[in-house]
């Protein structure tokens, strides 16, 4: 039996979004920006040829596309994002990379060096 690895790899986007479902005063309720970093994560057997469960390159082949929808962009404008959590952005990457990605075990959201989230399907 092969042991089961996990991986992951980084990628980044740059993006402005406000919240419209916190109280007026909260300061993410005005427009502002993030380097939002996110770490996605699959996990399966490590492949006795291979040597490795999945090529970091077809993780970028199918994550790289859906990140350039977010970059340099107002998320709030983004079908799907019209309230952009880090928690709905983690769902919306997800359902936008589950398919080319067997073994998707997470997606997780950093906002600032501080705070993030972890999707993990339904």
């Amino acid at each position: 039996m092969n042991p089961v690895v996990e991986l992951n790899h980084k990628f980044s986007f740059d993006s402005a979004h406000s919240l419209p479902n916190v109280p007026e005063d909260h300061k993410c309720r005005r427009l502002h920006g993030h380097t939002f970093h996110v770490e996605v994560q699959v996990s399966g057997p490590v492949g006795e040829t291979s040597g490795w469960v999945m090529d970091y390159g077809q993780m970028k082949e199918v994550v790289r596309p859906v990140i350039a929808q977010l970059d340099h962009r107002h998320l709030n404008e983004i079908e799907g994002l019209e309230n952009p959590t880090s928690e709905h952005i983690a769902m919306w990457i997800w359902n936008r990379i589950a398919d080319g990605l067997p073994g998707l075990t997470a997606v997780c959201i950093h906002e600032t060096c501080n705070t993030g989230c972890i999707y993990r399907g339904q």
